[in-house]
């Protein structure tokens, strides 16, 4: 063989150990980064022919391995919108451009992108995405920045309300007792108080074929306007808002139907209130399922949903994925649902700037699940998950790497004193 072949195999050497001192370097300098994988330089001979009796030296080559599907270890942080995946699983996330990664760093926090609405964005300039319900997280075509408008206040108009409450069977006709309950309308957030008149109309008729149960009427007004389309006419402040008619069963001692003023009858012991158009924003949806026709005496306690305007207190994330914006007044509305990609073959994707990731022919591509079903992570709030870079290591590896690399150096310098024999020769 000759000096040269070892020279060039002692500059392979000198290459391949420099490359080995590149991954430390990144791997030292991000190991505070935020979900950091750290990529590792694996060695493989390069092989020249030979002869009997004659040796040719090839040289190494190296390639780079990624750490990408080790796990990090989970740190818990003081920020609800700081998001880590326990498990397999990669955020969704869009750069500014709108162009689609994926990665582990959630370090997300509130920033405002249009306005008054923030969207979430990483430490690295990167906006998560997520499915507008559970039912859409398996289609990465859906998925869209999370909008939260931090600066406006938000109201939830009243839609439901539970009745509890007693008829006395042997009430007279004509009899009433009266209830109220405070709701929420749906045109400013205001808060009202609808007070239900019960009026006893007919007796129970056990002769009939069926029987026929008692019939109460039902009396409902406001205290407060209400103009949502739910009313026409409008109603106005002390106005009628609908009026029920409830016939019970003598046999269950349960309500057998209910009649509203538009004429709707229900048999399963709800009905929706709100004059002749009761299916608008305003028309309030009554459970009176726990509603009885007892020999004890007549009450009826009301409590109906809704809250009054409120501003944005917190953003969070359930470990199922989905978003809330919490509200000063503890009421919260659903923002999204974060769904997680997972991949076959995680180490083969193409890493990017700003710890993300992109899939490859070798990665497969992304299915997307929601956290807690099989073969997907879990998504931990309050935390981050740190690099999975372990610095004695690092640090050990750096030596080896410096002692190769000199190594190498010798064996061409020697093979460089060698060729300065060679040329002396002929002088």
């Amino acid at each position: 063989m000759s000096i040269f072949g070892t020279m060039k195999t002692a500059v392979s050497g000198m290459n391949a150990q420099a490359n080995r001192l590149g991954t430390v370097g990144d791997n030292i300098a991000n190991s505070n980064t935020t979900a950091y994988k750290k990529v590792t330089t694996a060695f493989s001979s390069f092989v020249l022919p030979s002869t009997s009796g004659t040796y040719n030296s090839g040289g190494v080559q190296t390639s780079v391995v990624n750490s990408i599907s080790q796990q990090g270890a989970l740190v818990s942080t003081s920020s609800t919108t700081d998001l880590a995946i326990s498990g397999d699983g990669f955020f969704y996330v869009q750069d500014p451009t709108g162009a689609k990664y994926y990665t582990r760093n959630g370090s997300f926090t509130i920033q405002q992108s249009d306005g008054n609405k923030s969207t979430l964005i990483n430490s690295a300039g990167f906006t998560l995405l997520a499915a507008p319900n559970a039912a859409a997280a398996g289609d990465p075509g859906q998925y869209q920045p999370i909008l939260v408008e931090a600066d406006k206040l938000t109201k939830v108009a009243s839609t439901s309300a539970s009745v509890n409450a007693n008829f006395k069977n042997s009430a007279a006709i004509g009899d009433s007792f009266t209830s109220t309950v405070s709701f929420y309308e749906a045109n400013y957030g205001e808060k009202g108080i609808f007070t239900v008149t019960y009026t006893k109309d007919s007796d129970a008729d056990p002769s009939t074929t069926p029987p026929t149960g008692a019939i109460w009427k039902a009396k409902i007004t406001s205290d407060i306007p209400l103009t949502k389309p739910a009313y026409d006419p409008e109603v106005a402040a002390g106005g009628d808002v609908d009026e029920l008619t409830i016939e019970f069963d003598p046999v269950t001692n349960k309500i057998k139907s209910i009649t509203n003023q538009a004429g709707t009858i229900s048999t399963d012991q709800t009905v929706s209130i709100g004059g002749i158009a009761a299916t608008g924003e305003n028309a309030i949806k009554f459970d009176m399922t726990k509603v009885t026709e007892l020999a004890s005496d007549s009450f009826s306690k009301i409590a109906a949903d809704g809250s009054a305007s409120s501003s944005l207190e917190d953003v969070r994330v359930d470990k199922d994925g989905t978003v809330y914006a919490v509200y000063a007044n503890g009421t919260k509305k659903q923002l999204g649902v974060v769904g997680l990609a997972t991949f076959a073959s995680p180490d083969q994707l193409e890493v990017s700037t700003g710890n993300v990731y992109s899939a490859t022919s070798g990665s497969g591509n992304a299915t997307f699940g929601i956290p807690q079903q099989a073969g997907v992570g879990t998504i931990i709030s309050g935390s981050l998950e740190a690099s999975n870079v372990d610095l004695a290591n690092e640090l050990t590896e750096m030596i080896e790497a410096q002692r190769t690399y000199t190594a190498n150096s010798k064996v061409f310098q020697t093979g460089a004193d060698i060729l300065d024999v060679l040329v002396n020769l002929k002088r």
